[in-house]
């Protein structure tokens, strides 16, 4: 049986740099083929014209560079474009692009479903399916800069679709290295945002691993109410994230911010009282929050907040 082809989407320039050494080429290879896939938008070793012809056949005979396979793309009135995406296993994800005035957002997922069950969420009520690889992950960065011709690069990346991203964590980080790394996209820290809904060990790792910003997605001011929406609360209760966001905070000496995400669902989570829990208990935290209406969903008996509580909870 043939050894599988190795691919090479996901990989950081480091391994980059171990792979071509590994059949006995020079380290600056790893740089050739990075520009040629994430700068280039090229996937096929025969059209990486500065590699010789004995190097692209070999390349072509034991790695390949394939992105995930978009099924279907969905565009919104007010440009924002929904892609579904196919994965190797059968597993479909979907990652959003959304156009603003000065930069074009790419939502993306790190998991096919999600274990943590936030109530307010649809993917959670699918349940989890597996986690997404550092191809499957960088793939979609690479298919909504280079699979369709016209379409605008994307300037900012966040780690906000399906999936929990702190718990698939290594290829989550490799990934977000590969959008940092200058001979790929090159995306600042700013531009790189992990959201999560509190797993504080991973938090509390972050920041060695990657330098990207970081969200909260909150929910709820007290233990009893976050419990109940976002169970993982439970494991990791909010005096624990909290603490996990302050030495988030601190590794960088008090100059970052966090996002902290709070979705307004009516009766639930939008009274005035709460509003006032929730500035108490961010307020010795460096954060802005992010008040996003309830977007409901087939299964869900939560609604939207309504305008006149959304305004008095802001």
């Amino acid at each position: 049986m043939p050894k599988e082809k190795i691919n090479l989407l996901g990989s950081s320039h480091e391994s980059l740099v171990d792979f071509f050494s590994s059949i006995d080429q020079p380290a600056f290879r790893a740089s050739q083929l990075m520009k040629w896939i994430h700068q280039r938008g090229v996937l096929d070793f025969m059209d990486m014209t500065d590699f010789s012809l004995d190097l692209r056949n070999q390349l072509t005979k034991i790695a390949k560079v394939l992105p995930p396979i978009v099924e279907e793309t969905l565009l919104s009135s007010e440009g924002t474009q929904k892609y579904l995406i196919k994965l190797d296993s059968g597993s479909m994800v979907e990652m959003v692009r959304i156009p603003e005035k000065k930069r074009m957002t790419l939502c993306i997922s790190s998991q096919a479903g999600c274990a943590l069950q936030c109530t307010f969420c649809a993917t959670g009520a699918q349940g989890f399916d597996k986690n997404l690889t550092a191809d499957e992950i960088i793939g979609q960065l690479w298919l909504a800069n280079f699979n369709s011709k016209d379409q605008p690069l994307i300037t900012n990346v966040v780690f906000m679709g399906m999936g929990e991203p702190l718990l698939n964590f290594v290829p989550v980080i490799e990934s977000a290295k590969i959008m940092k790394e200058q001979l790929a996209y090159g995306l600042s820290r700013k531009r790189i945002t992990i959201s999560t809904s509190g797993i504080t060990p991973q938090i509390d790792q972050l920041s060695s691993e990657v330098d990207v910003s970081l969200a909260i997605s909150l929910h709820a001011p007290t233990n009893e109410l976050r419990d109940e929406i976002v169970p993982i609360n439970k494991k990791y209760p909010i005096s624990e994230l909290i603490n996990s966001c302050n030495k988030y905070l601190a590794f960088y000496n008090g100059k970052r911010s966090i996002t902290i995400e709070y979705v307004l669902i009516d009766g639930v989570n939008d009274s005035e009282e709460l509003a006032k829990k929730l500035a108490k208990l961010l307020s010795k935290v460096s954060c802005k929050i992010n008040l996003i209406p309830f977007n409901p969903f087939d299964g869900s008996n939560y609604k939207r907040s309504n305008n006149k509580n959304i305004e008095v909870f802001k």
